[in-house]
């Protein structure tokens, strides 16, 4: 079950039942800063990359050098890497190749793959957790030592139209239009929604406080500062209970919202941008319509 408020437009989705006791132990959120960590990997012209991790999914942010390739080989499945107004230009190299210097959602497929950086800027790459390589290296590794069994497993979707290829999908041939929520594009394992840039902080009057029975958000914040809201359910062990959260979390960073807790995110920098990441795609999303890329990735 997610709940919004009536005057929300995710108010129409519909809505399903929990799958586990209320008895299942609820995680905490977690919070990456990351340039407050040291870097994952440094490459040779000294790109720094930073991985962390959520239940099913993994994501590396690099400040990324003019020069420096990042390669995949055996990729298990698809990744994609977010562009946003201040990303790198980039050349991705699979079955095909192709130049991208805008504001993008690219899809890699399976396989050997390479995303050089062609200027310097931010490069974000999404993965599923399927590649053991990638998981261990995460900032927050040990949080997944134990599965969480609150979030919905990682079951692949069906393959895209015309087999795994490199797709771009350009962010200007997807306005954000009235009655849509965001800008969603899927995958067969993954969901991303590119929120519109705030230019003012977030109305304290008008937030969407809400939960999600049974996966997981990650909320990528690029731009600005932000605070995330989450309140922990109470169940029958009062030993477990944990006080609300509202914390401040700077640029570049993510939080991973655990399932049920109530959530909400301000924006409250002078100008802001969030990007909301789901791994296995919803269904809620799904099933109104929302994803602009839909044709290319059918539903369950």
């Amino acid at each position: 079950m997610t709940t919004y408020a009536a005057d929300d437009i995710r108010s129409q989705l519909a809505t399903a039942r929990p799958a586990v006791s209320a008895t299942t132990p609820i995680r905490p959120a977690q919070w990456i800063e990351f340039l407050t960590h040291e870097p994952t990997e440094v490459a040779p012209n000294g790109s720094r990359t930073w991985i962390a991790r959520a239940a099913n999914l993994v994501i590396a942010y690099t400040e990324a050098k003019a020069g420096d390739v990042f390669a995949r080989e055996d990729q298990p499945d698809e990744y994609a890497v977010l562009m946003y107004s201040q990303s790198a230009s980039v050349t991705v190299k699979a079955d095909d190749e192709v130049a991208v210097a805008e504001e993008a959602f690219v899809v890699v497929p399976p396989g050997d793959s390479a995303v050089r950086a062609d200027t310097d800027g931010i490069l974000i790459r999404l993965f599923s957790a399927e590649a053991p390589d990638l998981r261990a290296k995460a900032l927050n590794a040990k949080a997944y030592e134990e599965p969480d069994q609150r979030a919905a497993p990682l079951v692949p979707w069906p393959d895209p139209v015309g087999g795994f290829r490199l797709r771009v999908y350009r962010l200007k041939d997807f306005p954000v239009v009235e009655g849509r929520f965001g800008r969603i594009f899927r995958t067969t394992n993954l969901m991303v929604n590119f929120l519109a840039e705030e230019p003012k902080p977030r109305d304290e009057r008008k937030l969407s406080p809400h939960h999600h029975d049974d996966f997981e958000q990650i909320s990528l914040a690029v731009k600005g500062r932000f605070v995330h809201h989450i309140r922990y359910p109470w169940g029958p062990d009062s030993t477990r209970w944990r006080p609300d959260e509202h914390r401040e979390i700077a640029t570049p960073s993510i939080c991973v919202i655990p399932p049920p807790t109530v959530h909400t995110t301000q924006g409250v920098g002078a100008h802001q941008q969030l990007i909301d990441i789901f791994g296995p795609p919803r269904v809620d999303f799904s099933d109104a319509g929302w994803v602009v890329n839909a044709a290319d990735y059918p539903a369950r």
